[in-house]
């Protein structure tokens, strides 16, 4: 049971309504996450326009999705785990490659660098060195894409939180977490 309430268009603060309809247009029903989060409309606002401003980014929606996987295994949240898989699979990733991103692992040289990367960040709280950005701009990233994979991890961990602290129910099909290291 969740430890805030689930709420829908009826018993959402006015401010949230709106951005649920749009949440519930986008996916064809409102997963529970967002139901939580509609609790505070500006943490909503938040969390939806990051969604929809990282969507529009210059990182594939698959990379996304597989960045997304291996933080939640990280940090053991089985809906964003369970979410981002399916999405990733929408996504064109096959089920090898999310399971594959879900241990921080890739046969693509450069998603391998970006799910290190974004480990490294999740792992080190975000302290890095002049090399750990090298090597993505070895692998042929950007700037600005680094900044986005960043981004990404930033996403995550807030979605991630929200959902191991909110206890919120999983409501995508189930996927395993990897054993605890």
């Amino acid at each position: 049971m969740s430890r805030v309430p689930l709420l829908d268009t009826t018993t959402a603060p006015v401010d949230s309504r709106a951005l649920l309809q749009q949440i519930h247009q986008t996916f064809g029903a409102t997963p529970n996450m967002f139901k939580a989060v509609a609790n505070s409309p500006a943490a909503l606002g938040s969390m939806w326009g990051s969604f929809g401003a990282l969507g529009g980014g210059s990182i594939p929606a698959k990379l996304g999705e597989q960045i997304a996987v291996a933080v939640a295994d990280r940090n053991r949240c089985e809906y964003c785990l369970a979410a981002h898989t399916a999405l990733g699979r929408n996504a064109g990733a096959t089920l090898e490659e999310m399971a594959s991103a879900q241990a921080g692992h890739s046969d693509d040289a450069k998603t391998a660098a970006a799910l290190e990367f974004a480990l490294k960040l999740v792992d080190h709280r975000g302290q890095l060195g002049n090399t750990d950005v090298a090597r993505l701009h070895a692998v042929g990233f950007s700037d600005g894409e680094i900044v986005e994979i960043l981004a990404h991890v930033a996403l995550n961990l807030f979605t991630n939180y929200v959902n191991v602290a909110f206890a919120v129910p999983v409501d995508f099909p189930a996927v395993k977490l990897r054993a605890a290291a």
